[in-house]
């Protein structure tokens, strides 16, 4: 039941010069009782990555959501087809959850976090998805999708990387549908010089079709949002004109880009991956997150414990652009403890 007992159990505040993992139970500790329900109200109903503990602190499952608090509220309620797990609840000592910007990222992160360690109760190795490339070439002037362990020459147009293969080509679809570069190519057969006529589209037009699309695949938020309502417009008026399959078509699309081209920072791809680690450290109210960079992705998170004047030398030491993400989950991570 959703109120039945969670123990949150914490040291007390450490002072020596390295972090300490945060004690379970069965160590000399501060001990608290709270129930399930009020540990979950303090998830945030936003996209992340959710992982149980048991009493002596092993990870039990991994899992993403793109709602925490529902997410992990469900696993004391019907589990519908996740019912093998209900052997693991009962044994549900801690609940951990990081946000993330967006359920993109928090695949991502899922995905990295399974391929260096499974816990006992998650059934796959890693993420089910794909994880994809897109290339833009510049002549010919077309959008091809690579496995993101593909190198392509270094100076093509490389996004990504993207997960999922059916939602990437479905995006590619959705980019061709709006912005059709291929019809810009100067040597074009009869045939496709009357498909771009029709589309309005002529070889003149490919500096600013191309410059559209890498707006949209860099995730430019103009660039996105208007590629968005385009293909809103687009479903709208093959509906009102009852092409209902062509509509579905362009929602399947839709779906697909909003998913894919949401904000994603955790997973980088091959051309922006290099052999440096950082770790990225958060800290507040003597509660350390620690996330492991290595090699364009999060690889480990750990909560940890320690004083004030380790823990802000840790998140000072943190990339700049990764300080507001390790600070509000360093804040995430002392609440669930509080």
């Amino acid at each position: 039941m959703i109120g039945s007992p969670i123990r949150i159990v914490r040291s007390p505040r450490a002072t020596d010069p390295e972090p300490t993992a945060i004690a379970v139970s069965g160590r000399q500790s501060t001990t608290g009782n709270e129930s399930i329900g009020e540990v979950i109200a303090r998830l945030p109903d936003e996209p992340g990555v959710y992982r149980f503990r048991d009493a002596a602190g092993r990870a039990l499952y991994i899992g993403r959501a793109s709602r925490l608090r529902s997410r992990v509220r469900s696993y004391w309620g019907d589990l519908g087809d996740r019912r093998h797990l209900a052997r693991m609840v009962p044994r549900i000592d801690r609940v951990e959850a990081v946000v993330c910007a967006s359920v993109h990222e928090a695949s991502w992160l899922e995905r990295s976090l399974l391929e260096e360690s499974r816990p006992r109760w998650n059934r796959a190795v890693g993420g089910a998805e794909v994880g994809l490339m897109m290339v833009v070439d510049r002549q010919p002037p077309r959008i091809r999708i690579l496995h993101e362990t593909g190198i392509p020459p270094a100076d093509e147009l490389i996004f990504g990387p993207f997960l999922g293969g059916v939602k990437v080509r479905l995006l590619a679809a959705a980019v061709h549908r709006i912005y059709p570069i291929v019809y810009t190519r100067d040597a074009l057969t009869s045939a496709e010089r009357d498909l771009g006529r029709i589309r309005g589209v002529a070889p003149g037009d490919r500096l600013e079709l191309m410059s559209s699309v890498i707006g949209v695949l860099s995730r430019d938020p103009a660039a996105v949002a208007g590629f968005l309502d385009l293909l809103v417009e687009r479903r709208d008026a093959a509906s009102a004109l009852g092409s209902y399959e062509l509509a579905s078509q362009i929602q399947s699309e839709w779906k697909a880009a909003s998913f894919l081209l949401a904000p994603q920072r955790l997973a980088v791809g091959p051309a922006r991956a290099t052999s440096e680690a950082a770790d990225l450290c958060g800290w507040h109210d003597g509660t350390l997150v620690e996330f492991r960079w290595r090699a364009g992705r999060i690889r480990d998170w750990r909560v940890l414990q320690c004083g004030a004047d380790l823990g802000h030398r840790r998140a000072d030491a943190t990339p700049p652009q990764w300080r507001e993400f390790a600070e509000l989950n360093a804040r995430l991570a002392a609440s669930l403890w509080a």
